[in-house]
């Protein structure tokens, strides 16, 4: 597990030292160890924590004895933790004990947490019993620095007191693999959990079996906290988008134990949605559109005013209006649309924005899967040319032309495969011919 050293400042000041008057050939006497008792704690610098949330994780205590070696361990263990930039100390001392000043600065940049798999407390619970054994744990951490660990170690005892044969661990993650760490994600390991019910709390009745036939897969499915949600937001929420619901959303997942034996559990998990209100369509607009008109795309969507917003019918429309830019050479068209909702009126207007982008041409084509000689008839027989704007729709066109080129008797199998070179903006095509079993 990687982690980020950070630099601790260690300064050290020596306000005052009362001594008695020594002659000359005396030794000077030596500072007794009532001297060290801590008096105070004094902290500065800190915007995210209390004073006494940072003296409370240093562990020293009011009346005890701290050594200088005391104070500089608590000093570099503040700053092993990641959340802090820098971290400082002072300190003055007397024949009534020591007062300690500890400067601090915030690190900023901290990324929440998630509890993928805990589902013996609640979100608001682990923080809790967190904090008791890390006490600046507020459901945040810091990417570098061993405070995750810290974190992680909590867990650990949690799952210890509940007699689990579970490893608490986690994993940094982030956007792409060379992306920003955006979250760190705890998890119960080496432990089997799984989803037995799922329910709707917030559902409308007659919503509610289209949800329980989407959900149909989660039962039996390892329970993970971003397991669960990402099969809400791709299976779940398009059953309201569909319906005109396009404000609709799941919260978090709440997991109940329901049964645990030999180490097997299952949980039964609530998924409260807020629908918000239906919506209907107000009409489209188009920008952007050069090489068709706005009444050819117009009439590929299907969804007419005064109908409920389906989005799962635009997504589609939306895929038919690329291939046909597609048999016009641009590849790399997209359109994508701006919703304006009227929640007074209950209506949504779509901005459609079309970018067209760049023409391609042909490239190389590729024929794989037959002999010299057959490959050298099919490509005489491929009319499309290189000075000609690349149609997405002649490799079948062509294919379905081209059978009575092939030995018969046979059973062959094609499949097209294109490769856009942006580059160039020219399209390779590769058929690649086979025989079925």
């Amino acid at each position: 597990m990687t982690r980020s050293r950070l630099s601790t400042t260690l300064a050290v000041c020596l306000l005052s030292l009362l001594t008695s008057a020594q002659t000359a050939h005396k030794q000077p006497s030596k500072v007794a160890a009532s001297d060290h008792k801590l008096l105070s704690i004094h902290v500065t610098g800190s915007q995210r924590y209390k004073p006494e949330e940072i003296s409370a994780s240093t562990g020293l205590k009011i009346g005890t004895v701290a050594s200088d070696d005391d104070l500089k361990k608590v000093t570099k263990e503040l700053g092993e933790t990641g959340l802090f930039t820098d971290v400082s100390y002072s300190y003055s001392y007397s024949g009534e004990g020591t007062k300690l000043e500890l400067q601090v600065a915030d690190n900023d940049k901290l990324v929440p947490t998630h509890f993928e798999n805990f589902v013996w407390f609640s979100n608001d619970e682990l923080i809790a019993k967190i904090k008791e054994r890390v006490p600046l744990f507020n459901g945040q951490v810091p990417v570098g620095g061993n405070f995750s660990d810290q974190v992680s170690d909590a867990l650990q005892a949690l799952l210890l007191q509940h007699s689990l044969g579970a490893r608490a661990d986690y994993i940094r993650e982030g956007t792409g693999e060379d992306g920003p760490i955006d979250a760190v994600n705890f998890r119960a390991n080496d432990i089997s959990i799984q989803i037995d019910q799922v329910s709707f709390p917030g559902a409308a009745p007659d919503v509610e079996p289209a949800l329980a036939a989407a959900a149909r897969k989660l039962h039996g499915m390892d329970y993970l906290r971003s397991s669960v949600n990402a099969y809400a937001k791709t299976t779940l929420l398009p059953v309201y988008l569909d319906r005109g619901y396009l404000k609709a959303s799941f919260s978090e997942p709440q997991a109940k134990v329901t049964r645990e034996e030999k180490g097997e559990i299952e949980v039964d998990v609530a998924l409260s949605v807020t629908p918000g209100i239906p919506y209907k369509i107000a009409g489209f607009s188009w920008v952007g559109q050069k090489s068709l008109s706005v009444e050819k795309l117009q009439s590929i969507i299907q969804q007419q005013i005064g109908e409920p917003a389906n989005a799962a019918k635009l997504n589609s429309d939306l895929e038919e209006i690329h291939k046909l830019y597609g048999t016009l050479g641009h590849m790399a068209a997209s359109v994508k649309p701006e919703v304006n909702l009227d929640d007074t009126a209950g209506t949504v207007l779509y901005q459609m924005r079309v970018q067209e982008g760049e023409v391609f041409h042909l490239g190389d084509v590729d024929i794989q899967g037959v002999d010299a000689k057959l490959a050298d008839r099919l490509r005489d027989a491929w009319t499309l040319r290189e000075t000609d704007p690349y149609d997405s729709s002649y490799p079948k066109r062509f294919i379905e032309q081209s059978w009575k080129l092939l030995p018969t008797g046979l059973n062959w199998t094609v499949s097209i495969h294109e490769a856009l070179n942006e580059k160039d903006q020219t399209v390779d095509v590769s058929l690649r011919y086979g025989l079925k079993p």
